[in-house]
């Protein structure tokens, strides 16, 4: 009992403890990884306000009516002049005014020339011709470049500038040159409290804003699939997120002590209460079992001392008045045991003996089998042998049903089915060629044990309800087969093509066959009840199985009725028999 305690208590206390742990685990990792996404998701909108802001000053800057008007006049090979040119500077003036991350603003013809600020610089010497060939592949979008290869401090982002009267045709370029503090927002975003390094990186894989000790290893952080990486020897979560405007990359790096800090000081609470609350049940429990298992185990040698089959009671006292009511009551259950044992079995034996001598003698007319034997020597002298014949099958007929081989009340299924066919033939003089039969049984099945007259009380309800509302011939089927819900069973089915009935009439023939009576009805012989009340009293086992009698009918097309029994006979009903027989 100690042990049960102290095992449950442990088992318990462990199930706790790790539902604790996983839970608050779960819990820590979801807070953490919402407030990662939240912060990638503020950083990410951030960035993303920014690049629009930068995208909308300068489309309102290449559809300026005074730069359209210089380019168009550049595109039609006009000449401009220095005011024209001069005049570009209130462009830049009003981006200035509305963002102050913007160094200077660079605009040049189709043909590469700088037209503002005023020198002849080529843009070849700004960016590379593949930034110039992506800037003409957007058709006016702004392509953002990355790091200023003149000025570190600074990024570069470029626009065609579209002609609204020349169909929309390439006018020229704007250059715009932006400091990398207009994209310094880490500070803003990490106002929480937590340590998350950000960082930000152009197409190239080269820092554009970052926290110093994340900037060395830009190039390997872009290159890194796996979403913990390794810096100055603490771990950390690494969130990307690609920029689709720009080409450029977010990372996010989150503290994995952030999360494991909590989980650790948890794992070491669980620990500590669970040993805690160990010792302590241990102990109450080793009490608590010592009070309760040492008189127990007293009535338990008591109780060893009963033999099978026979219960003896316990004589020992105690002075705890628990365990004496409990003497008591096991005193007094051993008495009634013993005298409900004796009682029911020698009932169950009697009730037994009595239903199935009551059952046979429903059927068995002694006083026919006389007055047939003397009605055949009439008919035979006076030369009647048709009537004859007949009447020596109804004295076979009813002379199995007095007697049967060895008088007993078991026989096999072929002098059943021997007992249906003298039982066909007789019926078959009332109904003529209307009535028609098949039996199918193969040999193997004909010394299969039966109890007697089984099978043709079946026979003859298909006969009275399948052929009486019948005008034409009708055909009644008998057959035996093995049963299909168990190998070791035989199915012995008895069908006719009569009339049928539905389910309600269905039920209230089943119903009535489980009824308590033993008959259909004064005068109307066995009936359904009473092969019903047989089988169940035959072959108990086969009760529970569904495999008892059984009806299957459908309006128009017929009947059919089954059960199954055991191809080997049951030992307690053979018991049963043997008895009866020798009575």
């Amino acid at each position: 009992m100690l042990a049960g305690f102290v095992s449950v208590m442990i088992v318990v206390l462990v199930c706790v403890g790790l539902l604790t742990f996983n839970s608050v685990s779960t819990l820590l990792n979801t807070k953490a990884e919402t407030q990662m996404k939240q912060t990638a998701s503020l950083t990410d909108g951030r960035l993303e306000a920014l690049i629009n802001q930068m995208d909308t000053l300068t489309l309102q800057a290449i559809n300026d009516p005074r730069l359209q008007q210089l380019f168009f006049s550049l595109a039609n090979g006009e000449a401009v002049s220095f005011s024209q040119r001069q005049a570009m500077m209130q462009i830049y003036n009003h981006i200035q005014a509305y963002s102050n991350g913007v160094n200077s603003v660079e605009l040049y013809s189709s043909d590469l020339k700088r037209m503002y600020p005023l020198d002849e610089q080529s843009l070849t010497n700004r960016v590379t011709s593949n930034w110039i060939d992506q800037a003409d592949k957007e058709k006016g979008k702004l392509v953002w470049i990355g790091n200023d290869p003149r000025d570190p401090d600074s990024v570069l982002a470029i626009r065609r500038i579209n002609l609204i009267d020349r169909w929309f045709s390439n006018g020229g370029y704007l250059l715009v040159t932006i400091k990398r503090s207009y994209f310094e927002f880490q500070a803003e975003m990490s106002q929480s409290g937590h340590r998350e390094l950000m960082l930000l990186a152009d197409s190239a894989s080269r820092p554009i804003v970052g926290d110093g000790s994340a900037l060395a290893v830009v190039s390997e952080l872009m290159q890194e699939d796996s979403d913990k990486v390794t810096l100055e020897g603490q771990r950390y979560i690494l969130v990307k997120k690609l920029s689709e405007k720009t080409g450029w990359t977010l990372m996010i790096l989150y503290p994995v002590s952030e999360i494991t800090d909590g989980i650790s000081i948890l794992r070491v609470a669980i620990f500590v209460s669970g040993a805690i609350g160990s010792v302590l049940f241990t102990i109450l429990s080793f009490l608590l079992s010592m009070m309760i298992t040492q008189p127990i185990l007293r009535l338990m040698r008591a109780m060893r001392n009963t033999r099978q089959g026979v219960l003896k009671p316990n004589l020992s006292k105690t002075y705890t008045t628990e365990l004496n009511d409990l003497n008591m009551t096991y005193n007094q259950m051993v008495e009634n045991i013993n005298r409900l044992i004796k009682l029911v079995y020698e009932k169950e034996i009697l009730q037994s003996r009595t239903e199935l001598l009551a059952l046979q003698a429903q059927i068995n007319p002694h006083f026919l089998y006389n007055t047939l034997e003397a009605l055949y020597w009439s008919l035979e002298g006076k030369g009647e042998e048709e009537l004859a014949n007949l009447v020596v099958s109804m004295s076979d007929l009813f002379r199995y049903v007095i007697s049967g081989p060895n008088k007993e009340e078991w026989v096999t299924l072929g002098d059943e089915l021997d007992h249906v066919k003298r039982y066909l033939g007789i019926i078959s003089v009332r109904f003529g060629s209307r009535l028609e039969w098949q039996i199918h049984a193969a040999d193997q099945f004909s010394s299969v044990p039966i109890p007697k007259l089984l099978i043709q009380p079946l026979v003859e309800n298909a006969i009275l309800h399948g052929m009486e509302g019948k005008t034409g011939p009708g055909l009644v089927t008998i057959t035996v087969e093995p049963s299909p819900m168990n190998p070791s069973d035989l199915r012995i089915t008895v069908s006719d093509d009569g009339p049928g009935m539905d389910d309600r009439t269905r039920r209230d023939v089943m119903g009535a066959g489980n009824s308590e009576s033993t008959s259909s009805g004064k005068g109307k012989g066995m009936g359904l009840s009473n092969v019903m009340r047989r089988i169940k009293l035959y072959y108990p086992s086969q009760a529970g199985e569904n495999r008892g009698l059984s009806i299957d009918s459908t309006p128009g097309q017929g009947t059919s009725v089954r059960f199954d029994i055991p191809i080997h006979r049951e030992v307690h009903h053979d018991s049963i028999g043997e008895n009866n027989s020798s009575r």
